[in-house]
């Protein structure tokens, strides 16, 4: 067990604090990891808010870059010193979800994230809750190796960190849950870090029109540098309409990135018939969605949802990594700005400006002592 720094969720609505915790040694199968980066996610912000239940205190984040510095005695691919970054969906790989491809959808996920004791604690001894069994917003964290990446030397970990998951999330949700074809037409709405990633994707699969449509004007124009070729603001009139107005008809894709049933319902609308709809975003607990039932008999829609790339998270960040290699893939125009440790609660309020993509905290920097 070692004693580290990290900031903890004591109480809903309330800043983070920066306290000192105790982190168990690793397990057979786990790896310590001194982290170096985290992005900041607006999946954090629900938690905070009690938007989505948590038991307190608690240690957030879950976008993590870092490097190896202690194994389990069964490890077998990673050593002390390889740069690595996380994945928030560890898997067992030989249930009926894993050997299907999906191991975002383990079956045995609770299975695998339990250990016999807590891997983080109170200096006092009491267990402290990790948001996905990560608990990111800690200078060291405990993760299975199934669940770690190793991360190319010329990618750097302030922007290698966004592939654990806005950008697997977003990139993901193109690929492998909704499979859009090249020269298919795309809408994109929310533009913040996992819309621009979808963007990116859609550019990326060879879309000939991405329609993205977002409530902020900066957000809107930083989305044409991603590859969106069509700008909506939805405060200005009929979303539906006006992508009506400029493609002269629906797409054969839509992508919510925002997590509500307003814009879950805008989704659908936004389709031409047999197009699909993606959810994305995450909703708060208990939000329904109300849509059209005759839209789905009538103009044979369709409605998914993806969770965090809907793939296999190892195998796609070292794809997504490789993109980042080639120039294809844009990442450090995602990072708006990087803060220390200490600046973590002013880097939540400032995600909520709509200049602002990814904000990315350095948990290694000066600012943290």
């Amino acid at each position: 067990m070692i004693d580290t720094k990290a900031v903890v969720l004591t109480a809903f609505n309330k800043p983070l604090e920066l306290t000192a915790i105790r982190v168990d040694d690793p397990e057979p199968h786990e790896v310590r990891v001194a982290v170096t980066n985290v992005g900041l996610c607006h999946s954090d912000l629900h938690y905070m808010t009690g938007a989505v239940p948590t038991d307190l205190p608690a240690v957030l984040g879950h976008e993590v870059a870092g490097l190896v510095e202690a194994v389990g005695s069964q490890v077998e691919g990673l050593r002390p010193g390889d740069r690595v970054v996380g994945a928030l969906t560890p898997s067992c790989g030989r249930c009926t979800n894993c050997e299907a491809g999906h191991s975002t959808q383990c079956q045995r996920l609770a299975e695998i994230r339990r250990r016999p004791r807590p891997a983080f604690q109170t200096t006092d001894g009491q267990p402290i809750e990790r948001l996905g069994a990560i608990g990111a917003f800690s200078q060291h964290v405990l993760m299975r190796e199934n669940a770690l990446v190793k991360l190319p030397a010329d990618v750097p970990s302030h922007v290698g960190c966004l592939l654990a998951c806005c950008v697997i999330t977003g990139v993901g949700a193109v690929f492998r849950g909704a499979q859009v074809r090249p020269g298919s037409t795309v809408a994109v709405i929310g533009c913040g870090g996992v819309g621009s990633a979808i963007i990116q994707g859609a550019r990326l699969a060879g879309a000939s029109a991405i329609v993205a449509v977002d409530l902020d004007d900066d957000r809107l124009k930083a989305a044409r540098g991603y590859g969106a070729t069509h700008v909506i603001n939805g405060g200005d009139g009929d979303t539906v309409a006006e992508l009506h107005r400029q493609l002269g008809e629906g797409v054969d894709y839509c992508f919510e990135a925002v997590g509500s049933a307003r814009t879950a319902a805008t989704a659908v609308a936004l389709l031409r018939p047999t197009g699909t709809a993606c959810l994305v975003g995450i909703a708060p607990g208990g939000t329904e969605v109300s849509v059209p039932a005759l839209d789905f008999f009538f103009q044979e829609k369709r409605l998914i949802g993806s969770y965090m790339g809907s793939g296999q998270a190892r195998q796609d960040v070292t794809q997504l990594a490789r993109l980042y290699q080639q120039g294809r893939l844009l990442l450090d125009e995602m990072v708006t700005r990087v803060i220390g440790f200490g600046e973590i609660n002013e880097g939540f309020e400032a995600m909520k400006s709509g200049d602002v993509t990814r904000i990315v905290v350095d948990l290694q920097s000066a600012t943290n002592e």
